[in-house]
């Protein structure tokens, strides 16, 4: 999570000068209430509607696995952890929309977890659907099996392939968790990442293009590698199958053009933020205000993907959609019977007091 709602370097007269780079360097000379003013009403609004729906498509989605206790296949277990991650992440929205509209009042522990869960679970959220792209893959190259990658995408070995992601994105987060802290700035507290003004530049760089690396440009590469390969194997199928063929081909489209619609933007965005802080290319306040305006709406759009995942690689799926089809069959078998014993019990004090008074001899 970006900070870009005013634009900010702490200078100590001239010495021991310390970075905080949030992109803003120009906050003598620039203005920006209407930034801020246009964050208060605009990020509240967007978190709010991304965690209503986020959280029950992702809870509906562990609600399923959890209610069947068990894992078939590795995309199932993808799956899982990819919920799990979506709805960790989607749990620090309400943290940020009350910074946006407040500033950050809730101390400086919470910021260093709220930000390092930030940057851990979008990132392996983005790591999760790289590993399910190589699964696709793998499933239709039977050659590639044996390789040393393809024993690593087997069933058997589910646990210890999220275990890796877990870890490549634990250490992502690291530096959030030790160098995030609360900056008194004139419109209110901030919680940001501070990096020591030996390394501000150099080590704010490197985090950001290893993000993008990780979180876009990786992910991408491998689904357009993976879902090309899949759409020449389709492509060779009989002519019987032609229909099941092509509508898998549409979904493979839509799962890969909603990842580039939703992530392309963003990382854009925080490309040209990389090259501002090597090259200081941002020299006008107009200019500086419509990158800050760009990455939140960017960041914003970037956030949906995790809303979108349950429908993409779950409701799609015909194993899944049928079982939540069976547990909302069952759902609903459980109450029809929990009602028909609740009317039996109330039915029963009745007979029974009508058959005391019959044979009250036989009850004393």
């Amino acid at each position: 999570m970006e900070y870009t709602e005013g634009e900010y370097y702490d200078y100590s007269e001239h010495e021991n000068i310390s970075y905080n780079f949030s992109y803003d360097d120009y906050q003598t000379i620039c203005q920006k209430e209407d930034v801020r003013l246009f964050s208060k009403i605009f990020l509240p609004v967007v978190y709010g509607l991304s965690l209503v729906v986020g959280l029950a498509g992702n809870a509906l989605v562990v609600a399923v696995y959890a209610y069947f206790k068990r894992l078939k296949t590795l995309m199932d277990t993808f799956m899982v952890h990819l919920a799990v991650a979506d709805l960790l992440l989607l749990l620090t929205l309400p943290f940020w929309a009350a910074a946006a509209v407040q500033g950050w009042e809730l101390g400086e522990l919470l910021c260093k977890i709220v930000r390092a869960s930030y940057t851990i679970n979008f990132s392996c959220s983005m790591l999760l659907l790289a590993c399910i792209s190589l699964d696709r893959y793998f499933s239709l190259s039977p050659g590639l099996k044996e390789t040393f990658l393809g024993k690593a995408f087997r069933r058997n070995q589910s646990i210890k392939l999220c275990l890796v992601v877990w870890t490549i994105v634990f250490l992502l987060g690291i530096p959030d968790l030790v160098l995030s802290t609360i900056k008194e700035l004139p419109d209110g507290k901030v919680c940001m990442a501070v990096y020591p003004s030996t390394m501000a530049i150099q080590a704010k760089v490197s985090m950001e293009v290893l993000e993008v690396l990780l979180s876009f440009l990786v992910p991408l590469l491998i689904m357009l590698y993976c879902y090309s390969h899949v759409v020449r194997k389709l492509l060779d199928l009989p002519l019987e199958n032609r229909e099941k063929k092509w509508a898998t081909i549409r979904v493979l489209i839509v799962v890969v053009g909603v990842f580039v619609v939703t992530q392309l933007p963003y990382n854009i965005v925080k490309f040209c933020r990389v090259l501002d802080l090597i090259h200081s290319l941002v020299s006008h306040c107009e200019m500086s205000k419509a990158l800050d305006r760009a990455a939140q709406v960017t960041e914003s759009l970037a956030l949906t993907h995790c809303c979108l995942n349950p429908l993409l690689y779950g409701f799609l799926g015909a194993s899944f959609r049928r079982n939540v089809l069976k547990l909302a069959k069952d759902i609903s078998q459980r109450g029809r019977s929990t009602e028909r014993q609740e009317q039996h019990e109330v039915e029963i004090p009745f007979n029974s007091h009508s058959q005391s008074q019959k044979t009250s001899t036989f009850s004393i």
